[in-house]
């Protein structure tokens, strides 16, 4: 009886993560991570870190490292991680269809001198870099260490996928071709700042804090960015994206590394 008690508790919890996905654009996915596996991924997320290998970016004018992009197609603990079955089928449920890995990074904030992420939204670069047709995807979050507010947290404004993208005539017509500028504290795709104060007094904000483990998904569209690490502890943050095998992007140029080609459901 019990195997039948644990599907009935996934179900549920996916049903769950799946009305509050739709209804502010992100969810927690409250389903316990295999402890084991996400230390190896850990261990190995610092280690690529070190390398200097093109996949490995740092923060502005530093050798911090500010991210590590597309381990999963080479390394076998990352590549193990994406084809979990409580990602993806979190990922399916959440867009409704077979998925293949769009993107995989880890999103490192070192202690004091992890820089931030200004607002912006994901789907802005898939769609004007990538050629994505539309916002059928989904970016799974895993805590690799502690996210509290002192340390640079996602934060999201609820409610925001709605909004499509929100982008100036003149941020279309300065678009850049450099893949480094989607990937610095100088996004080239930032939400125009004359429209913050406005997202910001309409739409209530959430920061995802917790612990090593913690999973939550977010939509292409919404509008997030994470502040400066002003703590003595560190904040790195798994973030696997999932698209539809339907909704392959048209003109990818970004290096495989950003967008991986294999779009073979998994």
């Amino acid at each position: 009886m019990s195997p039948v008690k644990n599907e009935v508790s996934n179900a549920d919890t996916l049903t769950r993560a799946a009305f509050d996905y739709q209804n502010q654009g992100w969810c927690e996915y409250r389903q316990p991570f295999p402890a084991d596996l996400l230390a190896e991924v850990k261990q190995r997320i610092e280690e690529i870190s070190r390398l200097r290998q093109p996949e490995v970016v740092y923060e502005d004018g530093s050798d911090v490292a500010r991210g590590v992009h597309g381990c999963h197609r080479y390394d076998e603990a990352c590549a193990a991680l994406v084809r979990s079955r409580i990602l993806v089928d979190l990922a399916e449920t959440l867009i409704g269809s077979r998925v293949y890995v769009y993107q995989f990074k880890a999103n490192i904030k070192a202690a004091r001198e992890g820089r931030e992420w200004p607002w912006h939204q994901d789907f802005a670069f898939w769609l004007h870099e990538d050629g994505m047709p539309s916002p059928d995807a989904v970016t799974i979050a895993i805590n690799l260490d502690e996210a509290h507010e002192s340390n640079g947290p996602l934060r999201v404004l609820d409610g925001t996928h709605r909004l499509g993208v929100l982008e100036s005539v003149s941020r279309k017509e300065n678009r850049t071709s450099n893949w480094k500028d989607d990937v610095s504290s100088n996004l080239s795709h930032a939400v125009p700042p004359e429209l913050i104060g406005g997202l910001l007094a309409d739409y209530p904000m959430s920061q995802f804090t917790g612990l090593p483990g913690t999973i939550t998904a977010f939509h292409p569209c919404i509008v997030h960015s994470s502040s400066n690490n002003h703590s003595n502890d560190r904040r790195s943050i798994l973030f696997v994206t999932y698209n539809s095998v339907d909704n392959a992007p048209t003109h990818a140029t970004r290096p495989d590394f950003l967008v991986d080609p294999d779009t073979s459901p998994l």
